[in-house]
Order: structure tokens, then sequence, then C-alpha cells
């Protein structure tokens, strides 16, 4: 039986910052966790809406990619991963990864119902809405298309719309070990596109945070073609949960401050998710290691 996700009261205290007034304010802390680099484009909008708050970061790249995993899985390394986030002091848990977010939020929810929890989904429901044509594509991971969720999800918001689903083995992957010109993944995403370029989709949804860092590689492929991704949705719901928090939390600390550092862990090396941050994002991150 999973066991409910508590903080240590040591580890997981937040640190008090000074508000303008001179008295200590509290600072928002979010963790926020993925298979591997997918994530950061989540963490990218998050920052960027509440810069004040404090951004914990958590990359199983000893696991990646999700897609290829099964369930039960995904469901136990979400459960430790969630559980190492709340040690670091999270007030939030942003679940950055579809797979992971189809596979295990409703187990994490069930275990721990007061802790605040964002998940990610295909936006299906705004493409739909987008479309002339009514014909729009969704490029995810094979475990993402296969899962109860996203069917759940098609059938509650395709609206009459002829949905093309792309699988898109070893994408995310690539993208995990591409250099920043994306070189090695023109290939793949075109072979992926492909299949929507024939159907004739005008929308098409990256169902992979992975996928945003391919985005220019997409929108060659499939010209003409709207793309959706659903970090700056994630975003907005991180928001309105943060306000709901604790009326301790001073409003600075999470809308008006400067950033705060940004600290990550990495169960697997590294120096790679530091790079991956510094040469897509221009982000310098301290990175240490996770063992969990």
């Amino acid at each position: 039986m999973a066991m409910p996700l508590r903080a240590d009261p040591e580890s997981a205290r937040v640190a008090p910052t000074p508000s303008p007034g001179g008295e200590a304010a509290t600072r928002l802390r979010i963790g926020i966790f993925d298979s591997g680099v997918g994530g950061l484009s989540v963490l990218q909008a998050i920052r960027a809406r509440l810069p004040g708050a404090e951004l914990v970061y958590a990359a199983d790249t000893a696991h990646v990619p999700y897609g290829d995993r099964t369930e039960a899985f995904i469901c136990e390394r979400s459960e430790r991963i969630s559980r190492f986030l709340v040690d670091q002091g999270a007030q939030i848990v942003v679940v950055a990864c579809n797979t992971a977010t189809a596979a295990a939020v409703a187990a994490l929810r069930a275990a721990s119902p007061t802790l605040p929890l964002v998940g990610v989904e295909p936006g299906i429901k705004p493409a739909v809405a987008l479309s002339a044509s009514r014909r729009v594509g969704v490029l995810a991971t094979t475990r993402t298309l296969s899962s109860d969720k996203f069917h759940r999800l098609a059938q509650a918001h395709a609206d009459g719309a002829s949905l093309v689903l792309q699988a898109c083995p070893g994408l995310a992957d690539a993208i995990e070990n591409a250099d920043a010109a994306g070189s090695g993944l023109d290939v793949l995403v075109e072979r992926y596109c492909a299949p929507l370029r024939e159907a004739g989709v005008d929308v098409a949804v990256l169902g992979c945070t992975h996928y945003a860092f391919a985005r220019a590689l997409f929108e060659r492929a499939l010209p003409g073609v709207q793309l959706i991704d659903t970090a700056d949705a994630v975003a907005r719901q991180t928001a309105r949960l943060a306000a709901g928090i604790d009326a301790r939390i001073d409003a600075v600390a999470v809308s008006d401050a400067a950033p705060c550092a940004l600290r990550a862990w990495s169960s697997g090396d590294p120096r790679g998710l530091a790079a991956f941050a510094r040469r897509w994002l221009n982000l310098q991150v301290d990175v240490q290691d996770m063992s969990c």
C-alpha cells in the first residue's frame, strides 16, 4: 500500500527570506519531476509565472525514458521521487511528465490527498477547439497513448473530431542526448510527423514534455499546423494552487521577487542534466546526485 507523502520536519523546513519591509517572509517551494530533461520546459514556464518561488527539480535520468517502462515501475518511481521532493520541502509537486501523469498521478493523489499535485496531460481539448478541419494529431510516447487515462481524456474532449494518434518511440531519449542544434532529431521527427501530414491535421499536440525542445523541427515537419503543448497551462494551475497554500507566504515570494537559484537532482549523471539546462535554456543549475 502506498505511504502518504509527508515531509520530515527538518528537511522540509522552508527558509525565510527578507521581505521589502525587512521582516522574514516564507518563499513558496515547488517540486517538479520528470523521467529526464523534458520537465525543464515546464519548470521554465512555472519560473516565468512565479519567479519568486523556490523550484526544486528531480530528473530520473537513470531510468529515462518512461515511455517504454511498465506502469508498475512508473508508479513506484513516481512515488519515491514525489516523497523525495516533499522531503526537500516542496509544498506543491508537479508531475512534469505525460507518461508519469497517465500512469501514476491518480495513485499519488489517493495516497496523499492533502498534497497539492499538478499533472501534465496532452492538450486535446484546446487542440480540438482550435481545429478548423476537425482533424487533430497527437504525438506522444507509446505508454501515454496506451494508458486508460489518455483514452478517457480523448473520449471526454474529442467532441467528434478525428484524432490521429502517433506514438514516437525513441524520440524522448534522442532529445535527452541531442545537442542544441537538434542534430540527429530531424529524421525521427520527420518520420513521426509524416502520418499527420497525410491525414491533413491542422493542429498537433506535443504530448510529451521533451518534445517542446524539438519544437522548431516539428514546425518544419508540419508547415501550417498549429502546435499545442501544455507547459503554460501547467504553470497556470500551479499558480492557482500556490495562491491557496498558506497566507503566511508573502505574495512577493510568488510573483514579483527576483528569481531564486534553481536546485536539481538526477538519478543518473548530474553533469548531463546541468549541461542540458545550460545548453538549451541558458540556465545555470546546481545538480546533485539523487539516491532514491
